[in-house]
């Protein structure tokens, strides 16, 4: 999903649904900095509104004691991997797909999280889930705000850090046969980095598509991927700085 909206290279996909990087030529400065401060606050109020939905419906889920029966059933796994189905959907359709159906989608997303990470709330206790959410919001500000400012073009760094990602799944696979509580602390430190990385490197491909899609059919598309990105590296970035300093109930 990371590649797919790289503004280095446009798709044919991309080129057949009219996203022109000369869109803004002969746009005033002026114009363009309004318009590209407008894109990226849609991008954040979506992440936002996520995250935050996906806390109310994980919270719930928990304190309803839903969580504590379901979790137990093979029914678990259904509430594993649909977010997962759902990032594969709309990152393989997004050309596709309508922009109402993505945001369709993007809430139905938030919604399974929050099913799925409604354990952290019977594994953790509620003070360390609400320092963990707090450090990493500031981190993420810091990090997000760093890739919008920063004149360093930071494509290569990306894909490193893509690449760690996948080395990290990997090592969390193997980890679950060998049940190595080392090898968890260490993934879970690993994976704090990688995604703090990533967090720089989307916000910063994610201010290039501006120029990309502005005044397209694409911008309502780009807008709420670009939201995916963003929430995905948070909320990675959440657990796995949950795992390795969260105090256990």
């Amino acid at each position: 999903m990371q590649n797919q909206f790289d503004p280095r290279t446009r798709t044919a996909a991309e080129r057949s649904a009219g996203v022109n990087p000369t869109v803004s030529v002969g746009v005033p400065r002026a114009a363009r900095d309004a318009g590209l401060r407008s894109y990226m606050l849609s991008v954040y109020n979506y992440m936002a509104s996520g995250v935050l939905l996906t806390g109310i419906v994980a919270m719930l889920f928990a304190s309803s004691g839903l969580a504590e029966q379901v979790l137990v059933t093979p029914l678990r796994w259904l509430i594993i991997f649909a977010p997962l189905a759902f990032v594969m959907v709309m990152s393989f359709g997004m050309n596709r797909l309508s922009t109402g159906t993505l945001q369709m989608l993007f809430w139905a997303f938030a919604t399974a999280m929050g099913l799925s990470m409604s354990s952290i709330f019977l594994i953790y206790t509620g003070t360390s889930i609400a320092q963990t959410f707090f450090a990493v919001s500031a981190a993420f500000m810091g990090l997000s705000l760093y890739g919008y400012t920063t004149k360093k073009d930071l494509s290569g760094f990306g894909t490193f850090l893509i690449m760690g990602v996948v080395g990290l799944l990997v090592a969390m696979v193997v980890n679950l046969f060998l049940r190595s509580p080392a090898m968890h602390m260490a993934i879970s430190a690993i994976g704090v980095l990688l995604f703090a990385g990533l967090t720089a490197y989307d916000t910063q491909r994610i201010k290039s598509l501006y120029a990309q899609v502005a005044g397209t059919d694409m911008m309502g598309k780009v807008v709420i991927m670009g939201a995916l990105s963003l929430y995905l590296d948070f909320v990675n970035m959440f657990t796995f700085l949950l795992n390795f300093m969260g105090s256990r109930e």
